[in-house]
Parts: structure tokens; C-alpha cells; sequence
């Protein structure tokens, strides 16, 4: 396969992933917005900001942190290349380059989500109108995966897509336990309280993992919680899963078996994943899970590069 072809399909699945998992992060928000009235809760927009690791940015554009200023920074502004809207763009223009490989229902559904998208653009939407925008947006998301799952040859473009979709899921379960982990509760103090409670719920409903949760615990618990969506092997977007079966794609791609490695990003997937595989959430939480998830961003972000340069970066001329 070229490596443009590679390259384009592994990002117009990381964009789609992306851009859902951004709804998803800004819902964390409003379904606390929803479910409390608590004081203080309300001002929590710039915890989201932060862990984009944009802030300067954002502070650059817009200034004050409030909700219309942050809603609108994340999902519609088209000059920031990780807003909801950019992203969908971005994955239009990768199903473009490789139109002739992907299904032609694959590129309609990718098409139609970018024209909905620049439509709501230009719609001046209301925050209560926004509760029901996300799940929208998730849900088109949903749509594209399953049309490729459905009528793309499961061959070497294929896991290329799949694996850019996994690696960025991964990337993002992280980022949305971390704004509630670490940033997002007003004060020490509400710790252990009902609106602690609501926003690890709020937490699992925004990762569609509250359900899954409940079925195998009784307790809602920041222990569970952070167990079930880094460390379970089961849920599809727990971080762990992800990492499985993403590594499973690029043993696929490069025809080796699983446990052993030919390049440099078997390896460092390899290594993450059995590590992952092999921890405990006490050592999680000795490590501390603020500073376990940033360091696992990084690693994933490694991952990414190393993807890039073993399949998709053209080689110096000698």
C-alpha cells in the first residue's frame, strides 16, 4: 500500500474518532450542568481548555473562559485545527485523497457529516439546544465506523483506519478521566460528596460506559471507575481494550505475531500495552493518576510518531 494511502485513511479515522471524542469531553460539562445546580459548577469551562493543552490559544482568541466562549472554541471555531468542526473537515479531505480505496459509502457518510456540521456552523445554537447536538455528533461518528466495518475489505487499509481510530480513543478516555480526576471538582472539599458522585456519573455516561459500569459494579467509585476505563479488557473504550486491538491491527499490517516486534512502533505499542496489561490500580494510584495519564498521553503521542515514520514518512533521497 502507498504511504499517502496509509496515511490518509489511518487520519480520516483518527479525525472522525476525534472529533466525537471531543462532543464527549464537552459533555462531561454539560450533563454536570444538567444534572446539578450546585455553585461553582457552572464556571468549570476552563478545566477543558487545559487538558487540550491549548489554553494559550484559547486565552490568545477568546479570553475569558465561559461556556459560550469555550462551546464555541471547541466545536465550531474552524481556525483551531482540533475543534469539532476542523476535524470533520479534515476527515473529508483525507476521504477525498483516497476516495478510489475507502467504500463509496464510507466517503457519503464522512461527506454528509462535514455538510450537517457546517450547517450547525453557521446556526446560532442555544446551550440548551447543545444537549442534544453532541449525542448527534457522536452518533454520526457511529455511523462511519460501522459503514466501514460493513462494506470495507478488512485488508491492510482497513487496520491502518482501525488503528488510527483505537490509538486516538485511547488517547482521549485518558484526557476525559483526567478533567475529572484532577481538575474539574471546585474544591478538595466536595470530595466524596453527591456532586462527586454526579460527576464521576456524568463521567461514565459521557465515555457510553455508565451502563456497562453498573452491570459489573454496584458502587459508583473513583476506584471502579478508573479500573473500568484504563485497565478492563472487555469495554471498547477503556484504554486498555484499545490498546489490545490496536496492536492486533498492526501485527496485521506487518504480518508478524503477536509478542514479537520487526520495527520501532511494535515495539513501543507492544511495551505500553503489556505494561498496561500488567498493572494494578493500586500502582496506578501510587504512581498518581494525574501523572500516570499525562505520561501515558506521551507515550501514545510516541506511538504516533513512530507509526508515521516506519509506514507513512517518504525517505530521504541519499
Amino acid at each position: 500500500m502507498l504511504s499517502r494511502v496509509a496515511d490518509s485513511i489511518y487520519w480520516l479515522n483518527r479525525y472522525v474518532e476525534r472529533a466525537e471524542n471531543v462532543a464527549r469531553f464537552v459533555e462531561v460539562n454539560l450533563n454536570l450542568l444538567l444534572d446539578t445546580s450546585v455553585a461553582g459548577v457552572s464556571q468549570q469551562w476552563q478545566p477543558l481548555v487545559t487538558t487540550t493543552g491549548d489554553r494559550d490559544l484559547f486565552e490568545e482568541r477568546y479570553g475569558d473562559a465561559s461556556a459560550e466562549n469555550v462551546l464555541k472554541f471547541l466545536t465550531f471555531d474552524s481556525t483551531y485545527p482540533n475543534s469539532i468542526l476542523s476535524c470533520v473537515q479534515s476527515a473529508r479531505e483525507n476521504a477525498r485523497a483516497v476516495r478510489e480505496i475507502i467504500s463509496s459509502e464510507m466517503w457519503e457518510q464522512v461527506n454528509a457529516f462535514y455538510l450537517w456540521m457546517k450547517e450547525a456552523a453557521e446556526t446560532d445554537y442555544s446551550l440548551e439546544q447543545l444537549y442534544s447536538f453532541y449525542p448527534e455528533v457522536k452518533m454520526s461518528s457511529h455511523l462511519f465506523a460501522g459503514v466501514m466495518e460493513a462494506t470495507m475489505a478488512h485488508n491492510e487499509g482497513w487496520n491502518f483506519g482501525r488503528l488510527g481510530r483505537l490509538l486516538e480513543r485511547a488517547d482521549k478516555t485518558a484526557r476525559i478521566l483526567d478533567v475529572k480526576y484532577y481538575i474539574l471538582l471546585p474544591s478538595v472539599k466536595h470530595v466524596g460528596t453527591p456532586l462527586d458522585e454526579l460527576q464521576w456519573i456524568a463521567l461514565l455516561k459521557s465515555a457510553s460506559a455508565y451502563e456497562m459500569y453498573r452491570k459489573r459494579q454496584r458502587r459508583v467509585s473513583p476506584e471502579g471507575i478508573t479500573k473500568f476505563l484504563t485497565l478492563n479488557a472487555e469495554f471498547p473504550r477503556s484504554i486498555l481494550f484499545c490498546l489490545l486491538q490496536a496492536e492486533r491491527s498492526l501485527h496485521q499490517i506487518t504480518g508478524t505475531t503477536m509478542g514479537s516486534w520487526c520495527n520501532s512502533s511494535e515495539r513501543t505499542l507492544g511495551r505500553l500495552r503489556s505494561e498496561l496489561e500488567y498493572m494494578t490500580l493500586e500502582e496506578v494510584f501510587d504512581i498518581g493518576l494525574h501523572e500516570f495519564l499525562d505520561k501515558l498521553q506521551t507515550r501514545l503521542n510516541t506511538v504516533g510518531e513512530h507509526i508515521y515514520e516506519d509506514f507513512m514518512a517518504v525517505p530521504l533521497a541519499s
